[in-house]
């Protein structure tokens, strides 16, 4: 068997040798992370006759950059690499499966597995419904001889749309129900303790050093405190959920939001009360739906008789496909789907007006001007997961891609409710004969010439 030789430092050894129900190793740059969770699930594999183990990236591209091709070369002689499963086998029937989420529900490909460790590369890239989810699978998988105590490891740095849950158990300690300030232990680990980086590339230190002020004190240092939370840190489920029945007022006008997207269809029903507050109190949420399938759900959810004022819905709907020659307001009006209108689709100004609904202002009782039924699950979910742009201080983050589809329809509805405000108009100086210049290029009439 081909030898492996390791030479850890002293922060990777205390990684190997934990042995706590959850390890977490990190916490900034350039500390040797995923050599660390690669190797110790190799030793852990080379050692443990029968043991099963998991490997997790967010993306296939980071699991492949980051473990599928080093392990390729690293194994060689030592485990074979089944490229359908992707898994490498052990002649002691020890195995490493390597794996990706994706999206929020990919995660539930792994229901009803058993793997004695899970090891999460990039921790706070998964959501803590994630995380609680592949706590169930981490269990005696009945091939190992020997006793085993299921345990799961964790890399990670802050900031992410798993900061939260990540910083309260492992940073902060702040422990509820059935958790156990034994169960979790965390070993920091910074630039300084690379010992490679140090001496090879002393640059990467100088690049870090120059990030912007919060993210050099996360990324260098490891301050958990210093990195931007939540996107929306005005959402409170206490003030912004209604929980139980909820009787929209008949004279309400109603309306939807539209978010379409091959990957995710997300609607909202909307109503507007009397003192200009909106309820969202209904939700469709569902992939791989056509754009006629999409209005087909939509119309199906909505209730007979239900007054529905307007749909508003992204402008990308009427642009015409390159293959069919119609738009998706086309596909979806002959569908029934009527009263479709554009949103504003100004971001930042669009989040502002988010942020300025979350709010709870005086003058509506110190209540905010949005709530939401408890039923609309999706946008209850993802509103609390929106991150910050790294680039666009004043924009949410586009990823994870499926945390964004309901928030982006609620933005489009408030932004529908906001007043008007009148294009400049143009006054007309120049000549006839400029018109009449236009009017042979162009035709049409003198309304058209001032539009132009």
């Amino acid at each position: 068997m081909r030898e492996i030789v390791i030479e850890p430092n002293q922060k990777q050894r205390d990684f190997f040798e934990s042995t706590a129900k959850y390890t977490a190793y990190g916490g900034a740059r350039g500390g040797g992370k995923s050599w660390a969770m690669r190797m110790k699930l190799i030793l852990l594999a080379l050692n443990y006759e029968g043991i099963q183990i998991l490997l997790l990236r967010r993306t296939l591209a980071e699991l492949r950059e980051n473990h599928l091709l080093p392990m390729l070369d690293l194994l060689k002689g030592a485990a074979v690499y089944h490229a359908g499963e992707k898994e490498f086998r052990f002649s002691n029937r020890s195995r490493i499966k390597l794996g990706y989420c994706d999206s929020e529900n990919d995660v539930l490909q792994f229901q009803g597995q058993a793997y004695e460790v899970i090891g999460l590369e990039e921790a706070t890239h998964f959501t803590e419904f994630q995380f609680n989810a592949l706590t169930e699978s981490n269990r005696a998988s009945g091939n190992m001889k020997e006793k085993f105590v299921p345990r799961m490891y964790f890399t990670c740095n802050p900031g992410g749309v798993g900061h939260e849950w990540v910083k309260r158990r492992f940073i902060d300690r702040e422990f509820r129900g059935s958790e156990k300030p034994d169960d979790y232990r965390f070993i920091k680990s910074l630039v300084f303790d690379n010992k490679f980086i140090m001496e090879n590339n002393p640059e990467y230190l100088d690049a870090l050093m120059n990030l912007p002020e919060a993210r050099r004190k996360a990324m260098l240092y490891g301050d958990w405190d210093a990195f931007e939370g939540a996107f929306f840190p005005e959402f409170d489920p206490r003030r912004h959920i209604i929980y139980g029945d909820f009787e929209i007022p008949t004279d309400a006008m109603r309306f939807r939001a539209l978010d379409y997207g091959l990957d995710m269809t997300a609607c909202l029903w909307c109503a507007c009360l009397d003192d200009g507050s909106i309820i969202v109190y209904r939700e469709l949420y569902k992939s791989n739906l056509l754009l006629s399938e999409a209005a087909e759900e939509i119309l199906k959810a909505t209730e007979k008789g239900e007054q529905i004022r307007y749909t508003v819905a992204s402008p990308d709907l009427w642009n015409r496909r390159q293959e069919s020659g119609k738009s998706g307001f086309d596909i979806m009006t002959a569908k029934g789907l009527r009263h479709l209108i554009k949103a504003d689709n100004a971001r930042i100004a669009g989040w502002r007006v988010v942020r300025e609904y979350l709010k709870c202002g005086s003058s509506f009782g110190g209540e905010p001007r949005v709530k939401i039924l408890s039923r609309c699950k999706n946008l209850v979910r993802c509103l609390p997961l929106l991150r910050f742009d790294e680039k666009v201080r004043e924009d949410a983050a586009g990823t994870p891609h499926e945390i964004t589809h309901a928030p982006e329809a609620l933005r489009y509805a408030l932004m529908s409710r906001q007043p008007k405000t009148a294009p400049p108009r143009k006054i007309f100086t120049g000549s006839i004969y400029a018109f009449d210049g236009f009017k042979k290029q162009n035709g049409g009439d003198f309304k058209d010439f001032l539009a132009y």
